[in-house]
């Protein structure tokens, strides 16, 4: 069944008037014609089967929604993925796999050796497209949720989660860590950050500071991966320890 993403203070009504874009991609991209079912997911875990209705124009179309459907099964472990800001469209594909494997939260990380800087016009339109991104992955990916993207941050905030969220377990992930693996560190964790350095990896000001900070320095094996090679792979290797993947 096609899925589309409708954000919930556009579900106030069981009769729900889309978007010129939400209408375009139903009618156009789609090619849906009115009376067709299509699902719906709010972001949030919500979702609902609808159908389109008649309408005279594209730009007034509307959804007629029906009983919310059945929530999936909860999530075995809750992952919040700290990505070190990278080139080019490297930080869109974390971006979208990440969304496919289960993050609940994405934080892109302004570290000391990224290569990318970003002042905070350019970081909130960069978010706002990471954040299309995820939309966009979680309705392909079957997600009734969409993770929360943050925009590019340092390091107080990456303390602040685990902060204000004192069961999550904080795991650094550093190649020169060759004690401590990764699935070992995260076994019986039921909340998870895993944070990701630049191409260049972390400083050593960062690594220290993180531990101060109550984080785990952590390995992934004896390769070196690239930096939007690690935060999926390290996202597998946590669902899998938790049996949710593999």
């Amino acid at each position: 069944m096609h899925r589309l993403f409708i954000p919930p203070d556009q579900l106030a009504s069981p009769r729900v008037k889309l978007t010129p874009e939400q209408a375009r991609y139903l009618g156009t991209v789609l090619r849906l014609r009115p009376g067709e079912e299509i699902e719906v997911f709010d972001g949030k875990g919500a979702r609902f089967r609808a159908w389109l209705q008649d309408s005279p124009e594209l730009d007034a179309a509307v959804l007629l929604l029906d009983e919310p459907l059945p929530e999936g099964p909860a999530r075995a472990v809750d992952v919040v993925l700290v990505q070190a800001l990278a080139k080019g469209e490297k930080m869109e594909l974390v971006v979208q796999k990440a969304t496919e494997m289960g993050a609940t939260r994405i934080l892109p990380l302004a570290s000391e050796r990224a290569v990318v800087r970003v002042d905070t016009e350019r970081g909130s339109a960069k978010a706002e497209r990471w954040r299309k991104v995820a939309q966009e992955a979680a309705r392909q990916s079957g997600r009734a949720d969409v993770p929360r993207v943050d925009e590019p941050a340092g390091w107080d905030a990456v303390f602040a989660v685990l902060r204000d969220e004192p069961a999550r377990r904080g795991l650094l992930l550093d190649p020169e860590q060759a004690g401590l693996r990764l699935g070992q560190a995260a076994r019986g964790a039921r909340r998870v950050l895993i944070a990701i350095g630049p191409e260049g990896g972390f400083s050593v000001d960062e690594r220290e500071r993180a531990v101060r900070g109550g984080m785990l320095p952590v390995g992934l094996g004896p390769l070196v991966l690239r930096t939007e090679t690690a935060g999926l792979a390290a996202l597998a290797i946590v669902l899998h320890v938790h049996g949710e993947l593999g």
